[in-house]
């Protein structure tokens, strides 16, 4: 189904899963082969998902040292109860990066949402979670889309169910995987898919001691670092590169002057590596730069929504100040 699709009638209680990424796309090779080329070589935190790098990802979450994922649920059960009196009834859930809806189930289980729509660009992890939620709640109506939320997107509009109010939800604080001034732009673009009065709720990480957040993105177990080496494997795989996976190292820390962490593969000899016939050098020490996660203070933040036309009705933290969850009305 495209997005320009005529709206389609959904029936109570369905799940359906619709690909508005080209399957044929050689966008995951020309953008390595071009953020290779850079002088900082770089590749889009987005290319880290694969399926054993969603697998990866959900047992971060489950680490000692990550804090977020947590603290965010214990958020989110505290205060969903007033989250649900914010957003009414018959609603349109638009959910962002939604991986495995942990989070997500706690939200859906209080204000059954007549629709319940999750964006993910893993094709694998989102068909595991629109099952999974189809079969604890019979009742609710799942049509995912396998896209890129980080890129302009036109939703589908269906009909058959009563939507009074449509609701992106983004949780995990993703939104920190963007420079501030692509998350500025991201959020205008979530505006444009708001109505005026329709509502955003976001997860939001917060600035923080170094060695906390050090810690959370280099844990002990080193599986933050099998998810970041899991990159190279999947270009081996899936592009033809020899990368020597022995020969690179995970790298992550927190920058107190950008307010962000940075994630990078570093490599421990002078090599060369091979892509599509392609050849790329690096030198000792040098690194290939995979993610960055931006942290804000509260009012930054809610100064940021503000840019975007938006108005924060409220904000959810923890007793630590950790992390937050704003709930914020398009205007």
């Amino acid at each position: 189904m495209s997005p320009a699709a005529a709206p389609e009638a959904v029936p109570r209680g369905i799940v359906r899963i619709y690909r508005l990424l080209d399957p044929g796309s050689h966008a995951f090779l020309e953008d390595t082969l071009a953020g290779l080329a850079l002088p900082q070589k770089a590749i889009a935190p987005k290319y880290l998902y694969d399926e054993r790098g969603s697998q990866l990802f959900e047992r971060i979450c489950e680490l000692p040292e990550y804090y977020p994922t947590r603290t965010e649920l214990a958020i989110m059960r505290e205060c969903v109860g007033e989250l649900a009196a914010l957003l009414g009834a018959d609603t349109e859930l638009v959910e962002f990066g939604s991986g495995a809806s942990v989070k997500t189930r706690i939200l859906i289980e209080r204000i059954r949402p007549s629709l319940y729509v999750p964006v993910d660009i893993a094709e694998p992890a989102l068909r595991d979670a629109a099952r999974s939620l189809g079969e604890r709640f019979p009742w609710l109506n799942v049509c995912g889309l396998v896209a890129d939320f980080a890129e302009p997107i036109v939703l589908p509009e269906f009909m058959g169910v009563p939507i009074r109010r449509r609701v992106v939800y983004f949780p995990g604080s993703t939104i920190g995987n963007f420079t501030q001034g692509e998350a500025l732009s991201f959020l205008r673009r979530v505006h444009g898919l708001l109505r005026p009065g329709g509502m955003l709720v976001i997860g939001v990480d917060t600035k923080k001691s170094k060695a906390v957040l050090d810690a959370a993105y280099d844990d002990a177990q080193g599986v933050t670092a099998e998810f970041n080496l899991n990159l190279l494997r999947r270009i081996n795989r899936e592009l033809g590169g020899n990368f020597q996976l022995s020969r690179f190292r995970h790298k992550a820390f927190y920058d107190e002057v950008a307010g962000r962490i940075e994630m990078h593969l570093e490599s421990s000899h002078a090599q060369f590596v091979r892509i599509a016939g392609r050849r790329f050098d690096f030198a000792p020490g040098e690194t290939i730069h995979t993610e960055i996660s931006c942290k804000y203070g509260i009012d930054e933040f809610r100064a940021l929504g503000e840019a975007a036309r938006f108005h924060t009705q409220a904000i959810y933290t923890d007793a630590d100040g950790l992390f937050a969850v704003y709930a914020m009305m398009a205007i």
